[in-house]
């Protein structure tokens, strides 16, 4: 039998199905590599090495960008120059979101970590993706929610200087986040503003913080328009929107300090994490029945990460639910794996868990860049390059996915 040709015969060249060219490679002969590519300059010049047989490993796009000229938009510049590194991972992110992601089949939850309200993108990038229909539901840190809630009552956050001193910036009543500096009145306002609405009738219950964020949300709209300060809270948007929120550590934040201290005055309003994990599996669920799919849009890491991916073993291995995992993936981390903290973990460490669809690993994507500056561009290219959806206004719909979720898990039970 005549042994198949595996491409190490003729002095470490594979022959060329194209004429009589040869492909090298770094483990061959190299005084006959070195030969042969003298001989191509000689003869071959003018011929583009493309007439020679290509590896399956050089049939990407072929890097030759245009000028840049101070013409292009944001998403040419994306598609056109973001060609390589973590460039290249964003450019990835941005063509995974508009031409998968934003499907009218595919629900898109967002995790947001670190202070990203404080710095202005909740109005610039968070509300327009929210009202675009291009995100259904959020988790946030508590942070985030009460940052996001100054600008809604017309208080100032201010660009700084991160070198000043923050012995004389106490003495100076000036809070500072890196290089955001506020007064210390607005941390004072903002609590007084949650102490008081909380307190309202409608409060006086157990709740998920989506109803609460809701609700607050409702009274966060009421003061913009009465301020003349249209759409600054992505709390208020999203409440108008329909837009669930939730957040992982309800008494991790300034909120939940204020909802806490309420307590110690016979204040009713509890924050129940056992709604929050069930509600959040209930969205995933009712996403995937029907031939939907669902997407996570993690910005950041942490606790809402980990938050927005449980819900998948929330669904198969707690409630015995049969499912698959996320559909897709879309992460932008300054994180690294190799430390072991959840932040920085894989989408494929993700498989392991049920996390993530095994068969979906090609559509998940991990950008290794600052939100702060991917989150702008990722925004300015959706709006380019994807139509406005409908908006799905889950918050209207958690009724009807929890009874969905109760009944498969009643119907599992049963079996087992």
């Amino acid at each position: 039998m005549a042994k198949k040709d595996d491409g190490r015969k003729r002095g470490g060249f594979k022959a060329s199905r194209h004429g009589n060219g040869k492909r090298a490679s770094a483990g061959g002969p190299k005084a006959e590599q070195k030969r042969v590519a003298e001989e191509r300059e000689q003869n071959d010049r003018q011929r583009s090495t493309q007439s020679r047989e290509q590896s399956r490993f050089l049939k990407g796009q072929r890097i030759d960008p245009k000028r840049i000229d101070g013409r292009e938009t944001a998403a040419d510049l994306i598609d056109g120059t973001f060609l390589a590194y973590n460039a290249a991972r964003l450019r990835e992110a941005c063509q995974l979101f508009t031409q998968k992601m934003l499907d009218a089949d595919v629900t898109v939850g967002m995790t947001l970590t670190g202070a990203l309200t404080p710095a202005g993108l909740g109005m610039a990038a968070i509300i327009p993706l929210i009202e675009a229909g291009f995100v259904d539901w959020i988790i946030s840190t508590g942070a985030n929610l009460y940052h996001d809630t100054h600008f809604g009552l017309g208080l100032a956050m201010h660009r700084g200087n991160p070198q000043e001193s923050d012995v004389v910036l106490r003495e100076e009543g000036v809070v500072r986040i890196y290089d955001i500096f506020f007064d210390y009145d607005v941390l004072l306002s903002t609590d007084a503003f949650f102490r008081r609405v909380i307190q309202a009738k409608e409060f006086q219950k157990p709740m998920s913080s989506a109803e609460f964020h809701w609700l607050c949300g409702k009274y966060i709209r009421e003061r913009e328009k009465t301020l003349g300060a249209e759409k600054k809270s992505l709390l208020g948007v999203a409440y108008e929107c329909g837009v669930p929120i939730y957040t992982s550590s309800p008494g991790d934040s300034s909120i939940g300090m204020n909802v806490a201290a309420l307590a110690l005055d016979g204040n009713k309003c509890l924050i129940d994490p056992n709604q929050d994990v069930n509600e959040t599996a209930s969205i995933v669920l009712a996403a995937k029945r029907g031939g939907g799919k669902s997407a996570v849009l993690i910005c950041g890491g942490g606790s809402p990460k980990n938050f927005a991916l449980q819900t998948e073993p929330q669904i198969q291995e707690v409630l015995g639910i049969d499912e698959k995992g996320h559909d897709f993936f879309l992460q932008i981390t300054d994180a690294r794996p190799d430390t072991g903290g959840l932040s920085g973990a894989t989408p494929a460490e993700a498989v392991s868990w049920g996390k993530i669809d095994p068969d979906r690993l090609p559509d998940a994507v991990v950008c290794y860049l600052d939100s702060t500056v991917a989150l702008p561009l990722l925004t300015a290219y959706a709006h380019a390059r994807h139509a406005k959806r409908p908006l799905k206004r889950l918050y209207d719909k958690r009724e009807a996915m929890m009874k969905r979720l109760r009944d498969e898990y009643k119907a599992g039970a049963a079996v087992g």
